[in-house]
């Protein structure tokens, strides 16, 4: 607003004006609030999960912490008081009210002191949030039922206790961690993450070289699980050894290798790639790793009598990205 503007300005006193007090605070809370967030790590992936007869709000934050909300966590554990952000902490201590009774210490691991830090975040909304690391539940769900074990619990203190072993119970069988992932839909983002990092570091950016890759050791045990004579007068090869490569090698060499290589690696008019796919592999991990996997295939290939005795026993050292290891567990007991 400036001095060349005194309609608006004026407008704007006579708003401010017809304002009430509790208007007026709302607005500045508002304004505070806004300031505040912009500081604090944002929410990017939320959702709810269920543990025992909880149902508990999640988020991952833009660092990657994994939280739930303080509140939730609060009622989870059978706490009737509502959380009240940073004024719900002891005085002297780094821990939460209902970790700092004096009976709870002997039971509270060094972790959990580190992890118990409360965390303030801001929602999706822009509104603030506060709350714990998700790994904080099950180490506090600890300290109640080594107390309770220990016959070292107050009497309002009890119900805490079996709302602990609820909660233990509901996650006997999966991670905290990857709870609150598969429920914010974090799982999915973090796997094509990881993938997209193993590509990075297994496909060159621009091509290579060639250089001789695959040994004559390779083709020889090939043609000869395949009961063909080896053709020592030429390269040439059945077309579909083609496909027995990429099911022996790229199929297992890291996952999604194969695609990433056949979309970089184009087709001539004839149907043959332009150039071999290894040549797009990087000179400092990728090619290594493709010889260093080939060596292996080989021994494997030179140890079967057959082709199909070669399969399973690829499958069994080297199996397919992606694919359940096949269990051989023989016919005794049966």
């Amino acid at each position: 607003m400036t001095d060349k503007d005194p309609k608006k300005a004026e407008a704007a006193r006579a708003r401010a004006n017809s304002l009430t007090p509790i208007e007026r605070s709302e607005i500045a809370k508002r304004a505070a609030d806004n300031r505040w967030n912009k500081d604090l790590p944002a929410a990017i992936y939320t959702g709810e999960i269920e543990v025992g007869d909880a149902h508990l709000s999640c988020a991952v934050l833009e660092n990657g912490i994994r939280v739930l909300t303080q509140s939730d966590m609060m009622r989870a554990l059978g706490r009737s008081r509502q959380a009240k952000g940073r004024g719900f902490y002891d005085a002297d201590v780094n821990l939460p009210a209902f970790l700092t009774a004096k009976n709870l210490k002997p039971f509270i691991s060094n972790d959990l002191y580190v992890t118990s830090s409360q965390i303030e975040f801001r929602l999706p909304s822009g509104q603030k949030a506060f709350g714990y690391r998700a790994e904080m539940l099950p180490q506090v769900c600890e300290v109640y039922l080594k107390a309770r074990d220990a016959d070292e619990l107050t009497g309002n203190q009890k119900h805490i206790a079996t709302q602990a072993d609820i909660l233990m119970r509901g996650l006997a069988t999966v991670g905290i961690v990857a709870l609150v992932d598969e429920a914010t839909g974090y799982q999915r983002d973090r796997a094509a993450d990881a993938l997209a990092k193993i590509l990075e570091k297994f496909i060159a950016k621009e091509l290579q070289p060639w250089v001789p890759t695959f040994p004559n050791m390779f083709y020889e045990q090939l043609f000869r699980l395949r009961n063909l004579d080896f053709p020592r007068e030429t390269v040439k090869r059945p077309q579909y050894f083609g496909h027995l490569t990429n099911d022996i090698i790229y199929d297992r060499l890291a996952p999604g290798i194969r695609e990433e290589l056949r979309n970089t690696t184009p087709k001539l008019p004839s149907g043959r790639r332009k150039h071999h796919m290894h040549r797009k592999l990087t000179p400092d991990m990728g090619h290594p790793k493709l010889r260093e996997h080939l060596a292996s295939v080989t021994t494997i290939m030179r140890l079967s009598s057959n082709y199909e005795e070669f399969k399973r026993n690829l499958d069994k050292i080297h199996p397919r990205y992606g694919e359940t290891i096949a269990m051989d567990f023989g016919s005794e007991g049966l």
